[in-house]
């Protein structure tokens, strides 16, 4: 039995060098490298300018990192046989230059280039890249410890998303995420004599929070908060769960001052301007340049009002793993937001990270109707799957009479948080083997978070298992939550290993304190090894 989408035939896949693909990178033209192992293989060993786009999730990843079928496309991975299973699923749904890289990352690290682990790697290693060029001042958890004791005027502004904000923080900090940094500090720290600590987990966003501060000209004395929460757990200090205190939408004056910074930013890192029209023209030539179209305002306020075609991409994330986003080198990238502030920001970023084609939109809300909701993504194929469907409800009776298997493709960190009792966790790419460790079902029902992985997953299930019906929880796991359902926690029934995710130091459940250690460690020494490499250019400014 094959694996699906796998074929006899191989040779109509074409393979790219290691020396080839080394050229390809630096010749200019578009370029997008994915690998597709499961992001926790894949944090272990592989290529700077790689994308991770594991096979497992792949229809659904690729049009937001590839949303341009004629782009040359080179596949990796590390002669597992993956990146020909990707590269005919692709060219089936129309891409149209896809490669193989022969011999995978071992070829690679053959030739002497560069290998790397952990994920978000160029957005990693430009952090520490500005932290060594602009000598951004830190302050470890000590002395901010010391001066917060002594009752000096200081504010504490965390750079992350609210989730993980939430899940664990410095207490007493505001929730600030990165690009909302200098559009919202005006009215936080109204006194120049406020200290201003900017902290993230780790180092990357801290770093990139308070040089954004820097660069823009805020008068208060900004640190970064060496090593983040990280750093501060490490110290000793007591983390705050659960804090929900988030910056304030700007008032008119310090909107105002937010936009002078901006310009200041806009100023010295050339960050490029341009009307609605440009970007019309910038879409009609997409069958010759990729365009990628980023609000980079909150999900909230994105969900509340966006121009169609446009991906939310939030700022400070935007920069802080730009290859979650992105993966099309050498492409167009265009920003929105409502008055310039955080876009501006976010570009001056992505310039100096090396991307030459960025440009902010002026007054682009204002340009058509809003659509309101969540972006919902485009997924290969999924209009082409006819999935039979199994209500929660019905599948509790299916359970409760022994009647039912379900199959849960769920990354495992979500698994182990709550899934359906008696589910097995299973990863899609590895379905064929998976099944062969779970009893003969009389009924499959292949579940996910909102169902889609589920229904890809369904077609592969079918053809491994012809004579079992297969069928797909309707509304996916989220759909059992709704319903008030009982939920199972823990790494129960595991068909596979669990490094289909990366597991952050604090995801962990045992050696927590080393692996923060590890990380921060590996974050410093990054700098190090761009250095031998010539595949980023990231770029300095002066002042």
């Amino acid at each position: 039995m094959r694996p699906p989408g796998s074929s006899k035939r191989s040779a109509d896949i074409r393979s790219v060098s290691a020396r080839q693909l080394k050229s390809m990178l630096h010749d200019d033209g578009e370029i997008a490298l994915l690998d597709v192992r499961e992001e926790g293989v894949f944090a272990k060993r592989h290529l700077l300018l790689a994308v991770s786009a594991p096979l497992s999730r792949l229809e659904v990843r690729v049009p937001l990192l590839v949303p341009r079928q004629a782009t040359r496309v080179v596949i990796c991975d590390d002669g597992e046989g993956l990146a020909h299973r990707a590269a005919r699923i692709l060219a089936q749904h129309g891409y149209r230059d896809v490669m193989a890289l022969a011999g995978g990352i071992e070829a690679w690290a053959a030739q002497g280039y560069e290998v790397y682990s952990g994920v978000n790697v160029p957005s990693k290693a430009f952090g520490e890249f500005v932290e060594h060029t602009e000598n951004t001042p830190r302050v470890d958890a000590r002395e901010i410890k010391f001066r917060l004791d002594a009752g000096e005027r200081i504010v504490i502004l965390d750079s992350r998303p609210l989730a993980e904000y939430t899940k664990m923080s410095i207490p007493g900090g505001i929730d600030c995420p990165g690009a909302e940094l200098v559009y919202r500090v005006h009215d936080i720290a109204r006194s120049p004599d406020t200290l201003v600590v900017v902290n993230c987990a780790g180092r990357t966003r801290s770093i990139i929070g308070a040089q954004s501060l820097i660069n823009a000209g805020v008068p208060n004395r900004v640190v970064a908060l060496k090593d983040g929460t990280m750093g501060w757990h490490l110290a000793g200090y007591v983390l705050a769960r659960g804090q929900n205190v988030l910056a304030p939408q700007p008032s008119k004056a310090g909107l105002a001052k937010a936009r002078q910074a901006a310009a200041r930013v806009a100023r010295r890192f050339g960050v490029n301007t341009i009307d609605v029209a440009t970007v019309a023209r910038f879409a009609h030539e997409m069958d010759k340049r990729t365009l990628y179209l980023f609000d980079v305002r909150s999900p909230e306020e994105y969900a509340a009002g966006h121009l169609h075609s446009t991906i939310n991409a939030p700022g400070g994330q935007l920069v802080q793993a730009t290859d979650t986003f992105a993966a099309t080198r050498n492409a167009r990238i265009v920003l929105i937001d409502d008055n310039g502030v955080r876009a501006t920001m976010t570009a001056s970023w992505l310039i100096q990270m090396g991307w030459r084609d960025v440009s902010v939109v002026r007054d682009a809300l204002q340009s058509g109707p809003l659509q309101q909701g969540p972006h919902v993504p485009m997924v290969l194929g999924l209009d082409r799957i006819q999935c039979e469907h199994i209500s929660a409800r019905k599948l509790v009776r299916k359970l409760e009479s022994g009647n039912a298997t379900v199959i849960d493709f769920d990354p495992s960190l979500r698994f182990r948080e709550g899934h359906i009792p008696g589910a097995w966790l299973s990863i899609r790419a590895n379905l064929e083997s998976n099944l062969r460790k779970i009893p003969p079902p009389r009924l499959l029902v292949l579940t996910s978070s909102d169902s889609v992985i589920a229904c890809l997953a369904a077609r592969d299930a079918a053809q491994l298992l012809p004579a079992t019906p297969v069928k797909v929880l309707l509304g996916g796991t989220t759909a059992w939550r709704e319903a008030g359902l009982p939920l199972e926690d823990g790494m129960t029934r595991v068909t596979d290993n669990t490094d289909d995710v990366w597991y952050r130091p604090y995801d962990r459940t045992a050696n927590v304190e080393e692996a923060m250690k590890d990380y921060l460690s590996w974050e410093v020494n990054l700098v190090k090894q761009i250095e031998r490499d010539d595949d980023v250019n990231f770029r300095a400014f002066p002042r």
